[in-house]
């Protein structure tokens, strides 16, 4: 159900986590790299905590964590690092990765790959690269987004095939509610050739909105995380 905790007993990433630590006596803000929404998943998620001097072993804590979380959640590595250190303020860029699949669709992916009808992954490719630059993403966010600045600087895009899936990944220095997911579904529509790349450049200038419906989220993943070294 997302990342950020919610009332009640409602099964979240950050919420389950609370109560793992607390189990071990651990009593203390959690505070993670972004959010995600509900069915968008993480293989490198970061979060920094605040530790009480008795957990000063990390292995055996990894361990401990390992036993009261839900299979859903892997600590892959827990280490020390300076009192200044914020999981968010921190980072200098993040990576997305989304996957897709134009293959008949089977209940052990369908949680975790969105299924797609035939497209042409070469005007997709070649689309792609139009979101790269500095710009302002007013049109490719959904509302409610928690921030007054809508520019973003995406650095670096990428569309390959994997196997019989189609990978889109992007990198920048941080993105709006469900922006990826808007990008996407702009990119599919491309494919299709229900829109072109003259309709997405008057939407990423904020020209005109042709296409508002985000991408499904089952196929976004939160692939990584860069900080100062």
């Amino acid at each position: 159900m997302g990342s950020q905790p919610q009332a009640g007993q409602v099964p979240t990433v950050l919420g389950s986590l609370g109560k793992a630590l607390r189990e071990l006596n651990i009593d203390t803000e959690i505070v993670a790299s972004g959010r995600t929404d509900r069915g968008v998943h993480a293989t490198a998620q970061v979060l920094h905590i605040d530790l009480p001097l008795f957990w000063s072993d990390l292995t055996k804590l990894k361990h401990a964590l390992a036993c009261q979380l839900p299979s859903s959640i892997q600590i892959k590595k827990i280490e020390a690092v300076n009192s200044d250190f914020h999981a968010r303020y921190s980072a200098l860029k993040r990576r997305y990765r989304y996957i897709m699949s134009d293959q008949t669709p089977n209940p052990f992916e369908a949680d975790f790959v969105t299924f797609i009808p035939s497209v042409n992954f070469e005007r997709i490719q070649s689309a792609v690269r139009l979101f790269e630059g500095t710009h302002n993403f007013d049109m490719f966010k959904k509302s409610g987004s928690p921030t007054h600045t809508f520019e973003r600087t995406i650095y670096k895009t990428r569309a390959y095939h994997y196997q019989h899936y189609f990978i889109l990944t992007f990198e920048a220095n941080g993105f709006l509610r469900s922006q990826i997911r808007l990008m996407v579904a702009f990119l599919l529509e491309i494919g299709k050739g229900t829109l072109g790349t003259q309709e997405l450049q008057e939407q990423l200038t904020c020209k005109k909105r042709h296409l508002s419906r985000p991408a499904p989220q089952n196929g976004l993943y939160l692939a990584g995380i860069q900080y100062k070294s």
